[in-house]
């Protein structure tokens, strides 16, 4: 699917999912340790363990979801360094995220 023709709006409706997302996304943001703006998006620092492993696929088939033209990279780097979750995407894309994921960015 291209991600260019896709609109830049979240798509969920369903209130139960609205609030799944929600609640994911608090415990995301309560846990990030680092925010650095990417060229087409943000990418975040979280703790490097396999709790996160598992937030972070459950938190990506939500964005999916809702987010189609979201573009996912999870980043797993060897001798206990941060795990690295970067969004991107087409024009946007970045303006979104602020205003969505990044009441956490300081």
């Amino acid at each position: 699917m291209e991600t260019e023709s896709l609109p830049i709006a979240c798509l969920l409706t369903a209130p139960e999912l609205q609030e799944r997302r929600r609640t994911v996304l608090q415990k995301f943001r309560s846990a990030v340790t680092e925010v650095k703006e990417l060229e087409a998006g943000y990418s975040y620092s979280l703790p490097a363990d396999g709790e996160w492993l598992a937030e972070l696929a459950n938190l990506v088939d939500l964005e999916r979801q809702c987010c189609p033209f979201h573009r996912f990279n999870i980043i797993v780097e060897p001798a206990g360094r941060p795990i690295v979750l970067e969004i991107t995407g087409p024009a946007g894309t970045k303006e979104f995220l602020e205003a969505t994921f990044n009441q956490i960015h300081p």
